[in-house]
């Protein structure tokens, strides 16, 4: 059951607007938009929504990993002991994942949500004893993510788009530096990739809102077309996953379902991360355009004139 990328998926749209911004507390301006600096006469700070938090929440790639343990918990024990210990060992993961996090302090939103994911599984295998429905939450969560990412490309809002123009807005050019598409592979995002110079008030130490961009990248066609096919390419992904676990799944009754269990593994974490990789490589690439230079104009002759 390959949780993580669907909750980061899922989560990460919950927390932007139609335009890739973050919502501003009191439902107003977006955060990040000019409009949204601190006003000095007043003596008030704007809020600022910090991209580092979010991807902090979302658990990076260990929670991606952390998400498939429970599921490799229950495919080991399932076809070594039955259904009964299967579920017992994957619920024990969880709560294992979950309670590591919190000795050692860390964001527990991706731990809380595999728990409840883990929970949902177990229970619909435990009253049906089929070990195959298991896995039935995830394929439902696959075709309904692919029908979402379909839909915002519908709407010209892919999805995809408005996720990388809220973590990094290409306007910025924040990942347009050599090397900034492939961040290095640990829990949180390498800060360098997403913040551009001079992000923090040298007063306060507090984020500034990002400048706003001279034009919205929806109105870029290239952007859009770009993130457009990004988001066809995560769409489809998610489509083959529900496809292929759904045909497995109507062929597994009365089984233990290892081959159905195996074949979600090696379509969700693997998978996953080359999307990421080739996402990152696209978007850095976007950044570069955006990040072009103008020419500065030629300065006026101040000779006088005869």
């Amino acid at each position: 059951m390959d949780v993580g990328e669907g909750a980061v998926m899922e989560r990460a749209s919950d927390m932007t607007g139609p335009d890739g911004a973050a919502p501003s507390p009191d439902g107003g301006r977006p955060a990040g938009t000019g409009a949204d600096r601190p006003d000095d006469d007043a003596g008030e700070s704007s809020f600022v929504f910090d991209r580092h938090l979010v991807l902090d929440q979302l658990g990076g790639w260990r929670g991606m990993v952390d998400a498939t343990v429970p599921t490799i918990a229950f495919i080991v024990a399932n076809g070594i002991a039955g259904l009964r210990p299967g579920i017992w060992a994957a619920l024990g993961a969880a709560v294992l994942i979950f309670g590591l996090r919190l000795t050692r302090r860390e964001s527990v939103q991706q731990a809380v949500s595999g728990l409840f994911a883990v929970g949902v599984a177990v229970a619909i295998a435990a009253a049906t004893g089929q070990a195959r429905d298991f896995y039935v939450p995830g394929i439902i969560r696959n075709a309904a993510l692919a029908v979402v990412l379909l839909g915002s490309i519908v709407v010209r809002r892919p999805l995809v788009g408005v996720i990388a123009e809220f973590l990094a807005p290409s306007h910025l050019g924040a990942m347009s530096t050599p090397g900034a598409a492939l961040p290095r592979l640990r829990g949180r995002v390498d800060p360098v990739v997403l913040d551009p110079p001079g992000a923090a008030a040298p007063a306060t130490g507090r984020g500034l809102p990002d400048p706003p961009p001279e034009r919205p990248w929806r109105e870029d066609p290239r952007l859009l077309r770009a993130y457009g096919w990004l988001t066809v390419l995560w769409a489809a992904v998610f489509l083959v996953r529900a496809a292929v676990q759904g045909y497995l799944y109507l062929g597994s009754e009365n089984t233990d379902a290892t081959d159905l269990g195996v074949v979600s593994l090696l379509l969700g974490v693997p998978v996953t991360a080359v999307e990421i990789l080739v996402t990152l490589w696209v978007v850095s690439r976007l950044h570069r355009h955006r990040s072009v230079i103008d020419p500065a104009p030629p300065e006026p002759d101040e000779r006088p004139s005869a």
